[in-house]
């Protein structure tokens, strides 16, 4: 009697451990997304990203983390801490190269997966300052936006082909606070980079006549031809109210990617769930609507194989 209940416990107990071994709920693949902080837009786009492919890849189940953005989002997606990141398109290729911040650390095994969404420098300033070209700049008050931020790099390289950086005085000024300042008379100009038309810049032309600088193709070429990793950007007129016409200007793109190391099957199925749903995506902000099939391949380094294999195949169709 006792054998008999003892070897009934242990099929039972067999077969409750076979039954979750073969359970998919233990197979659900976890991807973690680096992202930003909550209230900016890197975050929102995780967001979007995480929603879309918990709803079309089975069995797998995706985060967007709170991280302190491209810097950190490299390293920790290199040492496989996290599945995918965004990043500002020159700090990718500063990680992949093992330059700028990256310089002590070496090169870093990324790959990218998608271009998503343009990040514009644009310089305003307002009537009344006496600046109508980055030449005017020269002895001028200018917020270069946040100090350390890719807004300051990118526009300190501008201001530096232009000859004009050794004769300004630079405020490092958040967006908010760079708009104000120049309302108040206390800047001449304002940098921000963002995608366009973005806040602060709205709040600006919406109390003052605003104008945006815009860029020689000669600079612009000469930039890219430093830094590769930038590409020229045209804002279309009225993007601004006060904008009658359209302005030449870089774009530093957000950038989707993950580790050299991932599998391609499994990034292959994280960019087909991404792109053959964009309508989904599309809706977690308006600048989603950037995001298209048709600029996603246009990253700073190479795309992961499994990335590039769904690209392919939608270029065959």
């Amino acid at each position: 009697m006792f054998m008999k209940a003892w070897f009934n416990k242990a099929v039972i107990v067999g077969a409750l451990c076979s039954t979750l071994i073969a359970t998919p709920a233990l197979a659900t693949e976890r991807i973690s997304i680096g992202t930003g902080g909550t209230g900016g837009l890197f975050y929102v786009m995780g967001a979007g990203i995480s929603q879309t492919i918990n709803k079309y890849m089975p069995d797998t189940t995706a985060r967007a983390e709170v991280t302190g953005a491209s810097i950190e989002n490299n390293y920790r997606v290199a040492a496989g801490q996290m599945t995918l990141g965004l990043s500002s398109s020159s700090t990718l290729y500063e990680a992949k190269q093992g330059i700028g911040p990256f310089k002590k650390s070496g090169k870093l095994d990324v790959a990218a997966i998608a271009y998503l969404y343009p990040a514009v420098l644009q310089v305003a300033t307002i009537q009344g300052t006496g600046v109508k070209d980055f030449k005017d700049l020269k002895g001028k008050r200018v917020s270069m936006g946040p100090p350390g931020s890719n807004a300051a790099v990118l526009a300190t390289r501008l201001f530096k082909e232009y000859g004009v950086f050794k004769d300004i005085t630079p405020r490092f000024l958040s967006y908010t606070e760079g708009v104000k300042a120049l309302i108040n008379g206390q800047v001449d100009a304002a940098v921000v980079l963002a995608g366009a038309p973005t806040a602060s810049l709205i709040d600006l032309d919406s109390q003052r006549h605003m104008t945006l600088l815009s860029a020689s193709k000669e600079s612009i070429d000469a930039l890219i031809k430093k830094y590769p990793f930038y590409q020229v950007y045209s804002l279309p007129a009225g993007t601004y109210p006060d904008q009658k016409k359209a302005v030449t200007m870089i774009n530093d793109p957000a950038v989707l990617f993950t580790s050299g190391k991932a599998d391609q099957t499994k990034i292959y199925n994280i960019t087909k769930a991404i792109f053959d749903h964009l309508d989904m995506l599309r809706k977690v902000h308006p600048l989603a609507k950037k995001i298209s099939l048709k600029t996603a391949p246009n990253t700073p380094i190479a795309l992961h194989p499994g990335a590039k294999k769904y690209f392919d195949e939608m270029n065959k169709q």
